[in-house]
């Protein structure tokens, strides 16, 4: 296809370039949340900042680690991660927030997706809706070990995926309110664990594309525990998943050396 940037060494949305960029890339979806990760890397660099992409390249275990954000959804996290593949990118991360729908998951926690219920848009541009978008299990496995060495509370399962922020918190006033209701309870009496807005996307696309993701959420609330009358406070400290997702990037650096050498 033609690339419209006005320099056609970058990327049109992320203006990034080969050999910017690491094979290993975290996914935040706010571009102020860049730097904050960017601190974990070693030597960071912003590489690029358009739109709502902002690029820091820096390492990790002495390997180019790289932190894109891509923005409220999955139509931008799926023109991140081509993008980002173009230059060189076959390994990531999304890293974010997520609201719980299981009362058991509970604000603070931690959710590590294994799989994404496709109640979006941008996936079925990539594959049939009858495809499952499902995580890397080497990424999923990473986060899991990263979650555990830790300590942190976590869950994994399935999230579901939507896009519409208020088609999920007022569905009462939304002319097909009745379609999103009873799809809402039936994700939870399958034990959903949480609702975000790019898993899907970034799972089916990066099928396509041959690539690995996983992704980690914290709990920022859950409506279904203040609908109980149960403890339900606002918590908005990331810190915890991008603690988990640099140390998952660190394992699959080793796992991935590992590897090589025994080839």
């Amino acid at each position: 296809m033609k690339n419209y940037s006005e320099d056609p060494s970058r990327q049109y949305h992320i203006q990034a370039a080969k050999g910017e960029v690491g094979r290993y890339v975290i996914l935040p979806g706010d571009p102020k949340r860049c730097v904050k990760i960017a601190k974990y890397l070693d030597n960071p660099v912003l590489v690029a900042d358009n739109r709502e992409y902002v690029t820091y390249t820096g390492m990790l275990n002495q390997v180019k680690v790289s932190v894109t954000s891509t923005g409220i959804g999955g139509p931008s996290a799926a023109i991140a991660m081509e993008e980002l593949c173009r230059c060189g990118a076959d390994t990531f991360v999304r890293i974010g927030t997520c609201g719980g729908m299981q009362t058991n998951v509970k604000s603070g926690d931690i959710v590590v997706a294994t799989g994404a219920v496709r109640m979006e848009g941008t996936s079925k541009e990539y594959a049939p809706i009858e495809f499952p978008a499902v995580a890397d299990l080497s990424v999923t496995n990473a986060l899991v070990k990263a979650a555990e060495s830790k300590g942190y509370p976590f869950h994994t399962g399935v999230v579901q995926c939507k896009d519409s922020f208020y088609g999920q918190h007022e569905p009462e006033r939304k002319p097909v309110g009745y379609e999103l209701l009873q799809k809402w309870e039936a994700w939870k009496r399958l034990g959903c664990l949480a609702s975000e807005m790019e898993s899907a996307a970034l799972f089916v696309a990066a099928s396509s594309l041959r690539v690995r993701v996983g992704s980690c959420f914290l709990v920022i609330a859950n409506q279904e525990r203040e609908k109980a009358g149960l403890d339900n406070p606002v918590v908005h400290d990331t810190d915890m998943a991008i603690r988990i997702a640099v140390e998952a990037i660190r394992r699959l650096i080793r796992e991935d050396q590992e590897r090589e050498k025994s080839v």
